[in-house]
């Protein structure tokens, strides 16, 4: 392989490491972040489901919080990321944003001109929030 070849896995490589180094600082809380962007307008800020968009929807928002519970005491981490990313939704309703198709977007528009790849950008972002998501399960 080439150098040019090389440089935007080199690129990530070292956004990782300088990610895990700020996060292992206590600076940073990816999930969080993401979670606060996307999430908190309907689920609320604790994840209940209270969030400010909440007189506007059909349906109350699924309180966060009790999603392992509801799944036997185990953080129900692959339909969480479904869920999230889309996966798997057909036609038809869907109370929740396709946050998967949404961040596909929003990086197709942001590296216009930056070799990158589009499924590592969505999945690291799914996983960053589902991490977070498991983070607010009731004890």
């Amino acid at each position: 392989m080439n150098r040019a070849s090389e440089m935007p896995r080199l690129l990530a490589l070292a956004l990782l490491v300088a990610g895990t180094s700020v996060l292992a600082q206590g600076k940073a809380d990816l999930g969080k972040r993401e979670y606060d962007s996307n999430c908190a307008s309907c689920h609320g800020v604790d994840g209940k489901g209270g969030g400010a968009y909440v007189d506007f929807l059909k349906r109350t928002p699924t309180d966060l919080t009790i999603l392992a519970k509801r799944n036997g005491g185990v953080f129900p981490i692959s339909r969480v990321y479904e869920v999230i990313d889309g996966a798997g939704v057909g036609h038809g309703s869907r109370d929740m944003p396709v946050w998967g198709q949404d961040y596909r977007v929003k990086a197709g528009e942001y590296y216009v001109d930056v070799p990158y790849d589009s499924e590592a950008f969505v999945r690291t972002r799914i996983l960053t929030l589902s991490e977070y998501l498991s983070r607010l399960q009731a004890k």
